[in-house]
């Protein structure tokens, strides 16, 4: 099963979920996604961006503790979002995420949705 088709909501082509707008899409991690490496987030981010997105939500509150790894593909799909007028965000960050976003300066760059869940 590709990445892509682990997204919860109706998939677009590509496979990547519509969001509120026609330029934004949401992703859902999980934990179990980001077990198995970055590989999985990459190619969400990437079927995301492929589909013209200028906002991404990325869905996080499945997710306990996101690696330095997958923040980096984070910056690097918000570089491309950042070029079209848009941006990443993060929806539902743990404490444990935010800290290594504030860290990494990351909580500077990418926009948070729902803060201050416990992890």
């Amino acid at each position: 099963m590709r990445p892509a088709d682990r997204v919860h909501r109706i998939p677009l082509p590509g496979g990547v979920a519509p969001g509120h707008g026609p330029d934004e899409v949401v992703l859902r991690v999980t934990d179990d996604m980001l077990a198995e490496g970055v590989a999985d987030i990459r190619w969400l981010l990437h079927d995301a961006l492929l589909t013209g997105a200028r906002w991404v939500v990325v869905d996080v509150r499945g997710v306990e503790h996101l690696t330095g790894a997958a923040a980096a593909s984070l910056l690097s799909a918000h570089r491309t979002c950042r070029a079209r007028g848009g941006s990443v965000v993060l929806r539902g960050p743990s404490r444990r995420t935010l800290e290594l976003l504030r860290r990494t300066g990351l909580s500077r760059v990418l926009g948070l949705e729902g803060l201050g869940r416990s992890a």
